[in-house]
């Protein structure tokens, strides 16, 4: 089973709410739609699912289009950030009804809802009502509705950003579990980078209703294709800063250079845009970083075994992460150490240079 987009548009009035996308989503990982509020997450899981039209393009499933039939005859379930459960039904009943739409006999719905209830912990709630569970109990209905359908294709719109924190890891934690040997294609809509990486499996950037870069998480996370994809996968915020490259040598500011190596090293004359992430920035010449910066220490924080310090790079605030604690003291001046082989460059579009 593989779920194919070719050329996918979407339309509302005059405005392109998705640009062409042609993506092939597969079994056996989760593919994750990455992109903030409005980049076209949902917009792009709802023309997959068949709920909203396509203003150009094909869907297929296992090389049959799919475009024009229903969201019912495409044998898909879609996972909601709320809790949509029939109030007027049990638990039992709530996951047992598509199946029973579909006709399924008495006995395999019993022994799909009963399997479904003892991976996702609802065997005890299974005569409650969904007012009688909490707001994790009620999505884990939710998603044993998906896994008792045994679905071709399953939609996962930031199906737990409605719930607390411990909550949210706790499940994060079982769903590629859940979904795992089912041979359904499994696509999960977030806004937390965090989350994509634990999830692992491959990543779609999305951004105005594009998608910026797909393939592998770690390798998106490793290689970013263009500067916007460098900037979602790091926390504190990646580094930026304008240089300028000339001959063999780099420029930044006013007073910073060095030679350059590598790929780097064979750009072409001009400006280019770099960024390195702030564990690449260290208070101290270590480990490849001898690129010496100097700013004032605008803010300081101390989590567990790290220290950050944020300072004024004069061009705008940079970020150093290093192991241990610092004595970094607000409004000094303080040299940081950067290594120019983690460094990636980006042209004036944004997109990877080297």
């Amino acid at each position: 089973m593989a779920l194919e987009l070719k050329g996918v548009t979407k339309r509302v009035g005059a405005i392109q709410h998705i640009k062409e996308t042609s993506l092939l989503l597969e079994p056996g990982h989760f593919n994750v739609l990455l992109g903030a509020t409005g980049s076209g997450k949902t917009s792009l899981i709802k023309l997959m699912a068949g709920l909203d039209p396509m203003a150009s393009g094909q869907v297929l499933m296992d090389g049959e289009d799919v475009s024009r039939l229903s969201t019912q005859k495409r044998n898909i379930s879609l996972v909601h950030q709320f809790f949509i459960n029939y109030p007027h039904m049990t638990v039992f009943e709530n996951i047992a009804s598509p199946l029973k739409v579909a006709g399924m006999a008495k006995s395999e719905i019993e022994g799909r809802v009963e399997e479904a209830a003892a991976i996702l912990q609802l065997k005890p709630m299974l005569h409650r009502r969904p007012h009688e569970l909490s707001g994790g109990q009620q999505q884990r209905c939710a998603l044993a509705r998906a896994i008792a359908k045994e679905s071709r294709a399953v939609f996962l719109d930031e199906p737990l950003a409605n719930l607390d924190y411990k909550l949210r890891e706790e499940l994060r934690d079982q769903l590629p579990e859940l979904f795992a040997g089912r041979g359904a294609v499994v696509v999960y809509a977030t806004s937390e980078p965090e989350e994509a990486l634990l999830l692992g499996g491959k990543t779609a950037l999305m951004r105005g209703g594009r998608v910026t870069q797909f393939g592998p998480t770690a390798e998106i996370y490793r290689n970013p294709g263009n500067v916007d994809a460098a900037r979602v996968f790091s926390d504190p915020p990646i580094n930026t800063a304008e240089i300028t490259k000339q001959g063999s040598m780099a420029r930044l500011g006013a007073g910073v250079t060095w030679e350059l190596s590598g790929a780097a090293a064979g750009l072409a004359d001009g400006t280019y845009t770099i960024a390195i992430r702030p564990h690449h920035v260290l208070p101290v010449a270590k480990n490849g970083a001898h690129v010496q910066l100097s700013g004032q220490v605008q803010v300081t924080e101390l989590s567990g075994s790290e220290s950050s310090a944020h300072f004024d790079m004069g061009s705008g605030s940079w970020v150093s992460l290093a192991h241990g604690v610092h004595p970094y003291q607000v409004g000094e001046l303080h040299d940081f150490y950067m290594d120019p082989a983690q460094a990636y460059f980006f042209a004036p579009d944004g997109s990877r240079a080297a």
